[in-house]
């Protein structure tokens, strides 16, 4: 069965304002559901006048059934929309054959066009605008042969962006995707620095990780105390280093990291861009710098919303499990957020339905801060595990430096001091255990001799 249905606004002024759009989706079999869609047109600034729908295999010159995108024409037609988004991956003569059916003026836009919109809006620092320029690149280019050729012909398919087309675009393209490849890979050694410095000085690396909307930032603020540590050194000082938290897709897309709360551990907690079903390799690859947070830390928290049906927080668990899959190294720790909005018993049910992709999870609400304490404890106990170690020192002024430096980067269970020793009783990383006993050592050293 498909579908065609239209939302005229009554308010005839407004329909000559803003962006307004036509949503619509082809599937093989079962119903299209255009909510994913929807959500992700009203991020990027549209205003959704009109839905279509359709069930059918791929037409291969329109996506669509040819009466379909006669329906789409008069869809567009009754609604004064100047936009169709299309949640498909559509193909550049697709796209053009669409255009040409529709009013003049009306723009075509694709599901990975939509998301690239919505992505350079968000794009607050070099490394995210980057990441979006790149990310263009590799979609345009295996359009700019049929933009080509296009253009030989004389069409101006203008919904497409077509400017002046000749052989030498495809070697502009792969050039500046050569170069931004280049900076990003500096920014990722820096941020790599960075992350090791942090690790030297005591900090355990925990990343959230999920689909986007699942209250990652919300459970942040919930984690993270007062002390920011802004990731994003070029951004303006007077944004508010503290993630956001709203009801809508990709709030978050550059890097915030935050010092957490913890009884012993010293953590540093990074929100990053929120996953999504059905990302091309093309764009995930775009994104391997900031997604490197997340890959290269010591823990992450895989957060799902909790109040979605089984089935859709089975399928977001499966794409940011796949997302993980070949390149994170560090444990995973399932959250349920959310569960403020769940019916007593509910919860027990999505725990025994989900268990094979989501075993042991942590069921909290990070708007309420129901179950955060727990949260942190299990952080705590699915961190690498730290060396127990303890010292007797001399007392100076060297070793109180060194008992100092001690507390600073692990956590100290017993200080005692007797006539002229000092003992420290503590746990720590192994690397600071090391460095605690090379410190130790030098205090004890007898003085070297003098040469004569």
């Amino acid at each position: 069965m498909s579908e065609g249905t239209g939302r005229a606004d009554a308010d005839a002024e407004s329909s000559t304002e803003g962006r307004r759009a036509v949503v619509a989706k082809r599937v093989d079999s079962g119903d299209a559901d255009l909510t994913e869609i929807g959500q992700l047109a009203a991020a990027a600034g549209y205003d959704v006048v009109g839905e279509l729908t359709q069930t059918r295999t791929e037409d291969a010159a329109f996506m669509f059934g040819e009466g379909k995108v006669a329906e789409l024409r008069d869809l567009v037609r009754r609604t004064d929309a100047n936009a169709v988004i299309i949640d498909n991956d559509v193909g550049p003569y697709q796209t053009f054959n669409i255009g040409g059916k529709l009013p003049e003026g009306v723009e075509v836009v694709d599901r990975f066009t939509l998301i690239l919109e919505i992505f350079g809006q968000r794009a607050n620092t070099r490394k995210a605008q980057l990441q979006v320029e790149l990310a263009e690149l590799r979609y345009e280019l295996p359009r700019a042969e049929a933009k080509a050729s296009l253009a030989k012909r004389d069409e101006r398919p203008g919904f497409m962006g077509l400017g002046e087309y000749d052989e030498s675009v495809e070697r502009d393209i792969k050039r500046q995707i050569s170069e931004i490849r280049d900076e990003l890979e500096s920014i990722a050694e820096k941020e790599e620095a960075r992350r090791e410095q942090r690790r030297d000085s005591g900090f355990d690396l925990v990343a959230l990780a999920g689909y986007t909307n699942a209250g990652k930032s919300t459970l942040m603020r919930q984690l993270a105390d007062e002390l920011a540590v802004d990731e994003n050194d070029e951004r303006h000082r007077d944004l508010d280093t503290t993630a956001e938290s709203q009801d809508m897709l990709f709030t978050t897309l550059g890097t915030t990291t935050r010092r957490a709360e913890m009884e012993k551990r010293d953590v540093l907690l990074t929100d990053t861009v929120g996953f999504i079903a059905d990302l091309p390799h093309w764009l995930v690859e775009s994104f391997e710098s900031t997604l490197d947070s997340v890959y290269r830390a010591d823990l992450v928290l895989l957060v799902v919303d909790a109040s979605e049906p089984v089935e859709e927080m089975r399928e977001k668990l499966v794409t940011s499990h796949d997302t993980l899959y070949e390149r994170n190294e560090a444990p995973v720790v399932t959250v349920f957020n959310k569960i403020d909005r769940l019916e007593p018993g509910e919860l027990a049910d999505k725990r025994g339905a989900l268990s094979g992709v989501a075993p042991d999870p942590v069921a909290v609400s990070a708007k309420t801060g129901a179950g955060v304490a727990e949260l942190r404890d299990r952080v705590e106990d699915e961190l690498p595990d730290w060396e127990r170690e303890r010292l007797v020192l001399p007392v100076s002024d060297d070793a109180m430096s060194l008992v100092s430096w001690v507390h600073d980067h692990g956590h100290v269970a017993e200080e005692t001091y007797a006539g002229d020793q000092v003992t420290v009783d503590f746990e720590a990383k192994p690397s600071i255990v090391a460095r605690a006993r090379a410190k130790a050592a030098e205090l004890s050293a007898p003085p070297a001799e003098e040469s004569a």
